[in-house]
């Protein structure tokens, strides 16, 4: 059975009502019903989906069937052969990274992989990397560099592990050497958040010559429920509408974001989000990859490296008040 967040409690009605529909018998009149009901069922989504608040669009971009960075590397590429650890510590499950096809064209794909079902999901640690994982991805980007291979990254994490052993092999220092590693490197870099982009456990993957979101998918510097519990500390426990609350003063909807100057584009996903048809949604990517490298493997280096500092330079805005 499809799982259905809250707010979709209509579609999931009228979806089951399609269901059983299909286990009945009587062909003839069950067309005609069919027919009106899948009608009902597409005008429902369409509905719902193109007036979603920012805390529905928090709920879509961790929904559970949502497919992950190693979905798209199976629809995507051909003959991808994934690469461990990080030469230092260990292997991190959480970031996933290796090297193959865009139809011919060799690219380094690295990605977030929160897994599924509860077994997957403590292995890849709900998403949430360690130190080595942020190694292990910048060993894999070097890598690209000398072999002038682009770099592909996809971003699906709630944040950085902050247990303490993270902290005692240098979480920090990792991120922030990725920050600055990938400012500088030379060889194109396209990233994209296919799901939750959380805070710096995200922007470590995410520092691009072109950032793009998927259209239901986040990125802020913290979660709604994590901004809630920090500004509106209740003794009788947060609420929805805390979260609510937060998750619209956060601005962390991909097209806020495009408004704002922090990503370029926007992919759009199928209607009723990128879990309903994970093909369509891949096949868009694919498209996007294609087009953005397209014009970025013409730049050379120098032009390269000196746009992505002027891109990254330019974000914000301030106003000086005398």
């Amino acid at each position: 059975m499809p799982y259905y967040l809250d707010f979709e409690k209509p579609i999931e009605d009228i979806e089951n009502k399609i269901r059983g529909l299909k286990d009945s018998s009587g062909e003839e009149a069950r067309g005609k019903e069919l027919r009106q009901l899948e009608k009902k069922a597409k005008d429902t989504i369409e509905r719902i989906y193109l007036n979603l608040t920012p805390w529905q669009k928090s709920q879509i971009a961790r929904h559970p069937e949502r497919p992950y960075t190693l979905d798209y590397i199976n629809l995507i590429l051909k003959d991808f052969v994934e690469f461990h650890g990080d030469r230092r510590f260990g292997d991190d499950p959480s970031i996933v990274g290796g090297i193959g096809l865009l139809d011919d064209k060799s690219v380094m794909v690295i990605g977030h992989q929160k897994g599924r079902g509860t077994k997957e999901r403590i292995y890849r640690n709900f998403g949430q990397p360690h130190p080595e994982g942020y190694r292990k991805a910048l060993r894999l980007m070097k890598l690209a560099e000398r072999f002038k291979i682009p770099v592909i990254t996809f971003i699906d994490t709630p944040g950085a592990y902050p247990g303490i052993g993270a902290e005692e092999r240098g979480q920090a220092e990792a991120i922030a050497t990725n920050l600055m590693e990938m400012s500088l490197l030379k060889t194109p870099i396209v990233s994209i958040v296919i799901g939750e982009g959380g805070s710096g456990g995200a922007l470590a993957l995410s520092v691009a010559d072109r950032l793009c979101m998927l259209e239901h998918s986040t990125y802020s510097v913290i979660s709604p429920e994590g901004c809630a519990a920090i500004l509106w500390k209740k003794s009788g426990g947060l609420s929805v509408d805390d979260f609510s609350m937060a998750a619209n003063s956060l601005k962390l909807t991909a097209q806020d974001l495009k408004s704002f100057g922090i990503i370029d584009d926007i992919i759009p996903e199928p209607l009723g989000g990128a879990h309903r048809d994970p093909e369509l949604t891949a096949e868009r990517i694919k498209e996007y990859i294609k087009t953005t490298l397209e014009h970025l493997m013409k730049k050379d280096v120098t032009g390269l490296v000196e746009d992505r500092y002027r891109k990254l330079r330019g974000i914000g805005a301030f106003k000086e008040i005398s």
